[in-house]
Parts: structure tokens; C-alpha cells; sequence
């Protein structure tokens, strides 16, 4: 019997988009069904006329993904609603198919198969399209658990027959390559550089997690004039029946390197803030090595954005940015300077090995690896709103607990498992234990 729907307040922390995403991510993962009210009621509207909370279209956009690749039964599903059902089928009910690459069908995967065969599958497929410049950043934080811990063979089902699926389900999948259109650069998310330059390398080279490659084709803003744009991410999913190694960040070791992205409407306003960013950095760091990865012309007076990522000498990435959506003189361009590189200094002073931003990242990794994974934030580092929700969801849905430190033993989740079984176990022991304690109490 499918289990109850894990009721989850909307309202509780942070009370946004953050514990909608992870909250149906993981859902859709686990197959556990779920139920939010209160959907983002903690949010407030600049408009009057306009409902503050709610699904918006790109918390649209990563559920109905979501739902098509669980195939999940839904009741809320729409703009504006403020509760959600969340019903996933249970794994090994259904045989998840896929659809040939250019052949319609409403699967959400295409197959790209070996031009020289035929019938050898070289890549998925699945595109992502807002019509507004919304978050990629946000879609791709809400969908990335399920690519990696659940690629479409990894239940072992069977795929439309294709010949070497006994290959695919060894060997544990195919590269897949999602395609997401909306905002590259968008205010009150992260950037799309921030992802590729700090996200992406700590989640790879200190977490654990499989290659993943960024590529922008074109760039989204939510400033001058709203722009779609349009991102690639290739990744391979964890194969089939592997787990997470639980991962230490700790020792950060020393700041040897600055990557600068800037980002501005005239080579005047990129030569400015360039020479203000070096010289700041400079007299905080003199002997360190200053790279400027990407110089762009945004081709608009009111987009202007700046990215300084810390690299350490022990593989870690610490950022801190600025988006400014208004037109930009030069006194401007000084306080965008100083104000990044003055809370990059703060959070190098801290001496953890994440800044305040990734901090949340990490925390469903956590919960999903095998074993105690341990974070150092640093000194005086307060656990943010989106951190401690993070948290919670995470406690919720998966069972596990972290502790006042951040400190966590995973689940141990293991890819392709039938998550539910486990969980079948922790629930009728405590119902056990309500049982018991009723019975005592008359």
C-alpha cells in the first residue's frame, strides 16, 4: 500500500522556492508522495495586485519536470497555487521509456543514438523552456538530485527495447545533456557563473559527484531590457547501485589564485572596474595570481554584474558577486568593486571552506551520501534561513539528522534502490512506539 503524503509547511524557515525545490526533488527521487501548503507564503509581492506566494512559472517549469520524469500523479499544479500533491509511481510499477531523438511523444528524454549503427544510445536528451527570463540556476538546483542519483535506466526497466540496454543497465547509464531556457543573470539567484565557477568544480572535484560541463548559448537578463536565454549542461549520472562517499570539507588551505568575471555594457566601464578590482585585491593579497576568465560586453547600460571566486590551494572555492540592474557611472562601478571584494575578504577571514551561499548547496548531499560528511563554514559563521530549510526537508524526507556543527550521516542512498522499503521500516516502528505509548497513557 503506498505509504500517506508527507505533509510539509510551506511557512516553515525561509518559506520560498528553496523547500518547494528540494522538498519535490527529492520526492521524486525517493518516491515518496508529499503535500505542501502554504506554498512560498513567507514571500512578498512588489505589487500589490499581485498574489506574493505561490507557484511562480519557473518553480512551474522544475515541477512539471520533475513530475513527467517520476511520472508522478499531481493535484496543484498550476501558477499561483499555493498547494501541491506530489504522488510519484512507485519504481519498477512502470517501465520508463524514452523516445527516439525527432520522433514526438510526450516522454521527457530523447535518444541520441551512434550515427553509424543506429541503435547504440551515445545520449539523453531533455529540454527546459520558460518564456520568461526565471532562474536557470534555480531549475537546474531543483532537477540536478534527480539527474544524478536517478538517471532514466537506473531501475534497471526496460527502454523501448533497444538492443544494448543489458550494456546501459551494467555499465549504469548514458551521458545526458538538459537544456534550459530562461535567466542566466537574474537577481535574488545565483548567476550562471557562480554555478560554472564555484558550484560545479566544489561539487565535482571536492564532493564527488560526476563531471558536469557548463555552456552558454546565449545569456538571459532580468535587467534593461528581459532576456531568454539559453544554457547546456552534459553530466553522467552516478551508475546504477553506486552510493555517495561521505566527503569532508576541511583545511581550506591557502587563497592562491582570484578568478574575476566581469561583466558591463563598454570596454571604458570593464577596463574601470578591472583596474579598481586588482588594485583592491592587491593590497589585500599581493602575491596572489589574478585571472580574468570572462570579460563581456552585455550590450545594455543597466547590466552590470561581477564575479570573484577564491581558489585555494587545497581545491576549494569561495564567491562573491554583485548583479547591478540600474545604469552605471563610474562611481558606481567603485561601489560594485569594493562592496564584492569587501565581502569576499570577510568570508576568507572566517577561514571555512564555503561561503555563505554554497553552504545550502551542499546540505542535500549530504543527506544523501553514505557516511558522516563534515563542513567547515568558518568563525562566527551564522547557518542561513536557506541552510537550516535545507535541513529540515532533508530531515523529513530522508530520515537523517544533522547536528548544531552542520555535521550529517547520510542515508547511504543507493542509486536505483527502492527507497520506500526503507523508509517502510522507520514507519512501523514508529507507529510501534505511538502504539505503545497510547496504550500507556489509558
Amino acid at each position: 500500500m503506498p505509504p500517506k503524503p508527507l505533509s510539509l509547511d510551506g511557512r516553515t524557515l525561509e518559506g520560498g522556492g528553496q523547500l518547494l525545490r528540494l522538498a519535490v526533488s527529492l520526492s521524486a527521487l525517493t518516491y515518496l508522495p508529499i503535500s505542501i501548503f502554504s506554498i512560498r507564503a513567507n514571500r512578498t509581492s512588489r505589487r500589490a495586485s499581485q498574489p506574493a506566494g505561490g507557484l511562480k512559472a519557473a518553480h512551474l517549469a522544475a515541477v512539471e519536470w520533475l513530475a513527467q520524469a517520476s511520472q508522478a500523479e499531481t493535484t496543484g499544479m498550476k501558477k499561483a497555487s499555493s498547494e501541491l500533491d506530489f504522488r510519484p509511481l512507485q519504481r519498477g510499477s512502470f517501465a520508463r521509456e524514452t523516445k527516439k531523438k525527432g520522433v514526438k511523444g510526450t516522454e521527457i528524454w530523447e535518444d541520441v543514438c551512434d550515427s553509424v549503427d543506429g541503435s547504440s544510445v551515445v545520449r539523453r536528451e531533455t529540454e527546459i523552456q520558460l518564456d520568461s527570463p526565471g532562474s536557470v540556476c534555480l531549475i537546474l538546483q531543483a532537477i540536478l538530485p534527480y539527474l544524478l542519483f536517478d538517471s532514466p535506466d537506473a531501475a534497471g526497466s526496460p527502454m523501448d527495447g533497444t538492443a544494448d540496454m543489458a550494456q546501459e543497465t551494467t555499465t549504469g547509464s548514458v551521458p545526458l545533456r538538459v537544456t534550459i531556457n530562461g535567466g542566466t543573470n537574474v537577481s535574488k539567484s545565483p548567476s550562471i557563473e557562480y554555478i560554472s565557477q564555484v558550484l560545479i568544480p566544489m561539487l565535482v572535484k571536492k564532493v564527488g559527484v560526476p563531471p558536469i560541463s557548463t555552456q552558454i548559448i546565449k545569456r538571459g537578463w532580468s535587467s534593461g531590457r528581459a532576456d531568454v536565454g539559453t544554457v547546456q549542461f552534459d553530466l553522467m549520472p552516478f551508475p546504477r547501485r553506486s552510493r555517495l562517499s561521505a566527503f569532508h570539507f576541511t583545511d581550506r588551505g591557502e587563497v592562491t589564485k582570484m578568478h574575476v568575471s566581469l561583466l558591463a555594457s563598454d570596454s571604458a566601464a570593464r577596463t574601470t572596474l578591472k583596474r579598481i578590482v586588482t588594485e583592491r585585491l592587491l593590497a589585500r593579497h599581493p602575491d596572489v595570481e589574478i585571472l580574468f576568465p570572462i570579460e563581456e560586453d552585455t550590450r545594455n547600460g543597466a547590466r552590470l554584474y561581477l564575479l570573484i571566486v577564491a581558489e585555494t590551494s587545497n581545491g576549494y572555492r569561495l564567491g562573491r558577486d554583485c548583479l547591478w540592474e540600474r545604469k552605471s557611472n563610474a562611481s558606481m562601478l567603485e561601489t560594485v568593486a569594493n562592496t564584492v571584494t569587501k565581502q569576499l575578504e570577510e568570508e576568507l577571514q572566517r577561514g571555512g571552506c564555503v561561503d555563505e551561499y554554497m553552504q545550502d548547496q551542499l546540505v542535500v548531499f549530504q543527506a544523501l551520501a553514505e557516511g558522516r560528511s563534515v563542513v567547515d563554514s568558518g568563525e562566527d559563521r551564522y547557518t542561513t534561513l536557506h541552510t537550516k530549510t535545507a535541513r529540515w526537508v532533508s530531515e523529513r524526507i530522508l530520515g537523517v539528522v544533522f547536528d548544531e556543527q552542520g555535521t550529517c550521516n547520510g542515508c547511504g542512498f543507493e542509486v536505483g534502490e527502492d527507497f520506500l522499503d526503507r523508509r517502510r521500516t522507520v514507519w512501523v516502528v514508529e507507529e510501534a512506539a505511538e502504539e505503545l505509548e497510547r496504550l500507556e497513557m489509558t
